[in-house]
């Protein structure tokens, strides 16, 4: 309790000196005063500021929090509204937190709460006064955070979820579908709660935005491959269909189509001429006898890929019996990675095979 004590205390401590650096860089503004609330006794905010400016006098009304992910903040801004409102006279509310995103900055917008965060981002509005400042990119805490969200084990769940956006997931059974530990479930679990992207309901966790999962993943998105092997084959056209079916008919586990060669079955957009692959490398070796692969001397025009995350085989997807491709999620992923055509194919495919309703 006193190390969470200290570290509240710290972070209030941190949040009145950015208010008081941001409010005297104003010339038009006069800080005349500035006290933290007790912690424990007072219910209302954790900062009061008064400031003049024009001539009038305004009373700044701030709550300070530690996570300024977009559930936090909705709670936040909640309780700074009524605290304003029983205070029987105007004052202006601000939410004050280590890193407000832009989805947590909409919600203070919103609901009319001014907000600033220790990065930089602010806007705070009151009489005369507006100021607004925006930064790019992320703290390195936040990219952490991103990174651990998506990592190869976090991504067999994000993708279990995806397949189905609309199914109540327990976390047990979700563990099983994603053949992860059930403590992995469980962090996914609350950094999707936190960021409002998934909520609880009474049988169990369900997402209520795949698209915002979605687009940050892609944002955020490394292709999980650990060695990429070039390889080239005579093999065209219907023999080399028949080659590939021939190869998913033996039962060869562990090896799918993927990027454009994916998009190709699930939804045509750019055609290539090189043929791709993931594979595990105890596939290879069917692969590279049923495909007729050697080396290109004469050009490449297959590539194989050995994922860092053989999760990617627990989501093949089947768009006509017999052929195996990555799925539809995992293919836009790979595909808006691919330049400039690739970005094209993955917005295609989204546009055509992504659209979700909760």
């Amino acid at each position: 309790m006193l190390k969470l004590l200290d570290s509240v205390k710290e972070t209030e401590r941190k949040a009145a000196s950015s208010l008081e650096d941001l409010l005297r860089r104003i010339p038009a503004i006069k800080l005349k005063e500035l006290r933290q609330q007790n912690w424990i006794s007072d219910g209302g905010a954790d900062l009061i500021a008064k400031v003049d400016a024009s001539g009038k006098t305004y009373l700044l009304v701030c709550e300070v929090k530690r996570n300024g992910q977009p559930r936090h903040v909705r709670d936040a801004v909640y309780r700074l509204k009524s605290y304003v409102a029983e205070l029987g006279k105007p004052a202006t509310p601000i939410l004050i937190a280590p890193y407000l995103s832009a989805a947590a900055r909409e919600i203070c917008t919103e609901n009319e709460v001014s907000f600033l965060d220790f990065e930089g981002n602010a806007r705070i509005a009151f009489g005369t006064v507006y100021i607004e400042r925006l930064q790019a990119g992320k703290p390195e805490p936040e990219r952490r955070e991103f990174k651990s969200l998506f990592s190869p084990k976090s991504a067999q769940i994000l993708r279990a979820l995806l397949r189905q956006p609309s199914q109540v997931w327990k976390v047990t059974d979700l563990a099983l579908a994603a053949r992860v530990s059930l403590g992995h479930v469980s962090n996914v679990r609350t950094a999707l709660l936190a960021r409002e992207w998934a909520k609880v309901e009474s049988e169990g966790l369900r997402l209520v935005a795949p698209d915002l999962l979605l687009d940050a993943w892609q944002a955020n998105y490394k292709a999980p491959v650990d060695q990429e092997l070039r390889f080239y084959t005579v093999l065209h056209g219907t023999s080399l269909e028949t080659a590939i079916r021939d190869l998913f008919a033996d039962q060869i586990t562990d090896v799918a189509l993927s990027s454009f060669s994916a998009a190709q079955w699930i939804s045509p957009f750019a055609r290539t001429g090189t043929h791709q692959f993931y594979a595990d490398p105890r596939a290879l070796k069917g692969l590279e006898n049923k495909l007729r692969l050697s080396s290109p001397l004469r050009g490449e025009n297959v590539i194989v890929s050995i994922p860092k995350d053989t999760g990617i085989f627990l989501d093949v997807y089947e768009p006509v019996p017999g052929i195996r491709c990555t799925s539809p999620v995992q293919t836009y992923l790979d595909l808006s990675v691919s330049g400039e055509r690739g970005a094209e194919a993955a917005e295609h495919l989204r546009q055509t095979r992504l659209k979700w309703q909760n």
